[in-house]
């Protein structure tokens, strides 16, 4: 899901010096734990950083990525993981099980190919149980909004519960930046 000229051992340093220097880099999985969820898709994975916390505090989780680096680096991590390469805007893509929760943190849509967000949601929507959860986040001054992402949620049957500006549930106002969107699929 992401162009293939990334560095995953570079990416990851990032969130380390980030850590490393107090920044809380765990709201996404603060966000998702709210649900309380057996089983997570982390779509979009890039170096696990989502997956592997996840894991850490108990969660059924698998990560999925198109960029090899940022795998072998998640893979590097967390070896006890699963970590599968796969482009999930692809209609053929099938992980062969579906999760209570699929997560796109960290801008995962902007990163698609143009053209290809609707894919990449349908992709997800394969992957959630009935009554299941997608969520995700990015930021909205790209060239993909909400008007487009809740259309193509609304395509594969996903219906809006609820939508913040931050992954600590700030309040969405009237020209936001980034949003944090649950869509749920019917039971």
């Amino acid at each position: 899901m992401r162009p293939t000229s990334w560095d995953g051992a570079d990416y990851q340093a990032r969130f380390d010096a980030l850590a490393a220097a107090g920044v809380d880099v765990h709201g996404e999985v603060r966000f998702v734990l709210a649900f309380s969820p057996s089983s997570v898709l982390d779509a979009g994975c890039g170096t696990g950083r989502v997956a592997i916390e996840l894991g850490r505090r108990g969660v059924d989780v698998v990560g999925v990525d198109l960029d090899a680096s940022m795998l072998a680096t998640a893979r590097a991590r967390a070896p006890s993981l699963q970590f599968e390469e796969a482009d999930l805007a692809h209609p053929d893509v099938d992980l062969g099980r579906t999760f209570d929760l699929v997560v796109l943190a960290g801008n995962v849509p902007l990163f698609t190919a143009p053209g290809t967000q609707a894919g990449l949601v349908a992709g997800c929507a394969r992957h959630v149980v009935a009554g299941g959860l997608l969520v995700a986040g990015f930021s909205l001054d790209r060239g993909y909004g909400l008007e487009a992402y809740d259309r193509h949620c609304a395509e594969v049957g996903l219906v809006l519960l609820e939508r913040w500006s931050t992954w600590d549930r700030d309040v969405l106002g009237e020209a936001p930046a980034y949003a944090v969107s649950v869509h749920c699929r019917a039971a």
